[in-house]
């Protein structure tokens, strides 16, 4: 497989490949690492939420913790990680919402989604990237923040939807 581009997130290829219908096509696709994304929630019920800058969207968005694995790494465990490093916070109790592709059209990313409940405060330093704040949401504050459209990161409307599922 040709790699066309290469950087510490992901890898572009461009292959020939034979579709099951047996046609042939040129395809490109990203080749990402799994990730974890985790809707962490207080002993009052409120929700943990960060507040990232992200370049490419052109400000910041209310997102939950989310980031990726590194290899050999479990899901739980990253979860963890994410979760301490975005938050400050450590769960007690962890439990898995969802698994899936997050852009199958052109790529491989697979996300493992979280609930984090039973916090205690447990800083890890940060990604040297990232720049972060907190903002706690009670359910129905996030139910309005979703409705009016200011979540707009789909991982994040996912996770807390699942999460309010509970």
């Amino acid at each position: 497989m040709p790699v066309v581009y290469a950087c510490p997130i992901f890898r572009v290829l461009e292959e020939e490949v034979a579709l099951p219908n047996g046609r042939r096509s040129r395809l490109s696709w990203i080749d990402h690492h799994p990730c974890v994304a985790v809707a962490p929630r207080d002993e009052t019920g409120a929700f943990i939420l960060i507040s990232q800058y992200r370049h490419a969207t052109g400000g910041s968005l209310l997102e939950i913790p989310a980031g990726g694995m590194t290899p050999g790494e479990a899901p739980e465990l990253c979860a963890q990680r994410e979760l301490r490093e975005e938050t400050g916070y450590r769960a007690g109790r962890i439990i898995k919402l969802f698994e899936g592709y997050l852009l199958p059209g052109y790529g491989n990313e697979y996300m493992h989604f979280y609930l984090a409940e039973d916090l205690e405060a447990a800083p890890l330093p940060p990604d040297p990237g990232e720049d972060i704040a907190i903002v706690k949401a009670s359910p129905a504050e996030v139910r309005a923040l979703l409705a009016d459209g200011s979540i707009r990161d789909v991982k994040t409307a996912l996770g807390l939807t699942l999460a309010l599922q509970r």
